[in-house]
């Protein structure tokens, strides 16, 4: 297989996760300015709208990864597009809740300065010839993170269940666990730095 080919299955989702961002930003532009809408809409559908454009592609993320990983495909173009299209997909969920303050502004300032933290922290690595592996506790803190974003999205009581208030509880977890985390990371970064630097001079020394 070509790694530079990019029209496969796994890009293909990442490209409709991509697509599907305007429509969650929008619909929920609209619950907070329906006096710039047509009016016509009501509230509760745009909510549902932006809640389910979020779950399904958040379920693109995961079943682009499976395929690529049961087929082997891996490719420059997926690389490199499918963890940017996961940021996007966060950050642009994440300051159009703050906009509806169905989130506080630190957790929106926590969460997405980590996101941009640890994009540079893999740069580093992967430029230093070593990667770094995913930790439970950022596994927790996407799960967390992940749940919450649909219930604020919401925005009221559905079903008998308070969406909101199990939101925030999950959105101030996560925002928690990002912190612990990128902590995490860090030290795990600083020692395979050390490793990989201490392989580079063993090398070196061994060229007579």
């Amino acid at each position: 297989m070509d790694d530079l080919e990019i029209d496969n299955l796994p890009n293909r989702l990442t490209i409709l996760r991509m697509l599907m961002i305007p429509v969650v930003v929008l619909a929920l532009y609209f619950v907070g300015h329906p006096e710039h809408g047509t009016g016509t809409v009501p509230t509760w559908f745009l909510g549902h709208l932006a809640t389910w454009t979020f779950v399904v592609a958040s379920l693109t993320d995961w079943l682009d990864g499976y395929i690529a990983r049961k087929r082997n495909i891996v490719t420059v173009f997926g690389s490199f597009l499918d963890p940017i299209a996961d940021k996007f997909l966060v950050v642009s969920g994440l300051i159009m809740l703050a906009g509806l303050n169905r989130v506080h502004e630190v957790v929106v300032i926590v969460l997405v300065l980590r996101e941009m933290y640890m994009t540079s922290l893999r740069l580093l690595a992967n430029h230093e010839g070593f990667t770094i592996p995913v930790s439970k506790s950022g596994k927790w803190k996407t799960g967390f993170q992940m749940t919450a974003m649909p219930m604020l999205m919401v925005g009221y009581p559905w079903l008998g269940m308070p969406w909101h208030e199990i939101g925030t509880g999950c959105i101030w977890v996560a925002g928690l666990l990002s912190l612990g985390s990128a902590i995490s990371y860090t030290f795990d970064m600083m020692k395979g730095l050390k490793v990989a630097r201490a392989q580079r001079k063993s090398r070196s020394t061994e060229v007579p």
